[in-house]
């Protein structure tokens, strides 16, 4: 289960992910976020309570990456030891700013 909340103040989106990002979940994620970014020039993505993510969700962050590389900027904060190593063993922390 992921809970999605987002927060739009001006051009900058704040979204915090709660639960799983995984195979279920990440469509979801990526509907709201091809929803969201048409005037968005910042993403933080908060992931303090996210617990896990998989290959689909990794897949999600890469699209929405690609996205603001055109844009603006895509940052995450707040990244949990357990996800930080999955980025780690991906190759993910070269891709995304994590802070």
């Amino acid at each position: 289960m992921l809970n999605i909340e987002k927060k739009l103040e001006g051009k900058d989106l704040n979204v915090a992910l709660i639960g799983r990002l995984d195979t279920v979940t990440a469509p979801e994620l990526e509907s709201e976020l091809s929803s969201s970014l048409d005037s968005v020039e910042n993403l933080v993505l908060d992931m303090d309570k996210l617990e896990y993510i998989s290959s689909a969700g990794l897949r999600v962050l890469l699209t929405a990456q690609k996205t603001m590389n055109q844009k603006g900027t895509m940052k995450l904060i707040n990244v949990s030891e357990t996800v930080m190593e999955i980025f780690d063993v991906t190759g993910f922390v070269d891709i995304l700013t994590i802070e």
